[in-house]
């Protein structure tokens, strides 16, 4: 109500003001003020409009301030910072979902890596084309962890039938060949690394694997093991960030399956392997 009133004074003001003004030019331009009369009413309106202007400027001060107060407070928002914020409250961390693996803009982001990479996997159908991007990240001194499934493990067997439900059986996996193939791809890197060897670690597990996970640095590609489907070729989840939800779930499930595996020697993996017995079904 308050508002309204004072809104409603600032315009008839400002409106007598403009008309006060047109009077006086037009009496001024037709003769109608005394020559004596007009000099000395001149100074007299001129301090009346300049003092409605002055009373205007007054009413609407606070509101001016108001105005400097929210510019002020725009400028210091962190817009970035908020809508990361908003993604991890609403998203968990993903920021993105691809139909299937989406193997250029993870190569992207390897290549661009300078901390940690990792791959978790029951093998790796693609390994051949990340050879080139994983010995870089190597060279760069990025530490890189793959995890394959133990080629002997009963879970290996699950995963051959998980596979083999739904599709022609001339399109089977062997799990095992699978696994060793990517061994083999692995211990040429290894070699190629040469003083940086060190920073390539590969162990096999033998659990129920629940996601398949491919890592560069805080960037995590997620997917699952559906009947009849490669992991690759489903779903997968972008997530940003470590620290998220999300990425916090994944890394702990990377974490956790590389304490309960075990270490494949590349310079022999094939004497490492044997060496490494499956664990029995209980």
């Amino acid at each position: 109500m308050a508002s309204g009133i004072r809104h409603i004074a600032e315009r008839v003001t400002l409106t007598l003001t403009v008309g006060l003004g047109a009077v006086v030019s037009a009496a001024a331009l037709f003769g109608w003020f005394d020559p004596g009369m007009l000099g000395a009413a001149i100074p007299k309106i001129t301090l009346l409009i300049l003092s409605t202007v002055t009373l205007f400027l007054l009413l609407e001060l606070d509101r001016l301030r108001a105005i400097e107060k929210i510019k002020d407070l725009i400028v210091t928002l962190d817009v970035e910072a908020i809508a990361r914020d908003r993604k991890v409250s609403h998203y968990g961390g993903v920021t993105r979902i691809h139909r299937r693996f989406a193997e250029d803009v993870f190569i992207d982001h390897l290549v661009a890596a300078r901390r940690e990479a990792a791959i978790l996997q029951t093998w790796i159908p693609h390994l051949h084309r990340l050879e080139d991007a994983l010995e870089e990240a190597l060279h760069r001194g990025v530490r890189v962890r793959v995890l394959l499934l133990h080629p002997r493990s009963a879970v290996a067997k699950l995963r051959e039938e998980a596979l083999r439900v739904v599709r022609d059986p001339a399109l089977e996996e062997d799990v095992p060949a699978n696994v060793e193939r990517c061994l083999s791809v692995l211990a040429s890197v290894h070699k190629k690394a040469g003083a940086k060897k060190h920073l390539l670690g590969v162990r096999i597990y033998d659990s129920l694997p629940s996601i398949a996970v491919y890592r560069a640095d805080d960037r995590y590609f997620v997917s699952s093991f559906l009947h009849g489907k490669l992991a690759v070729d489903s779903t997968q989840l972008e997530i940003d960030g470590a620290d998220t939800p999300m990425g916090a779930e994944i890394q702990g499930e990377l974490d956790m399956l590389w304490a309960v595996g075990h270490d494949v020697d590349l310079s022999d993996w094939r004497t490492s392997l044997k060496d490494i017995p499956p664990r029995r079904p209980t």
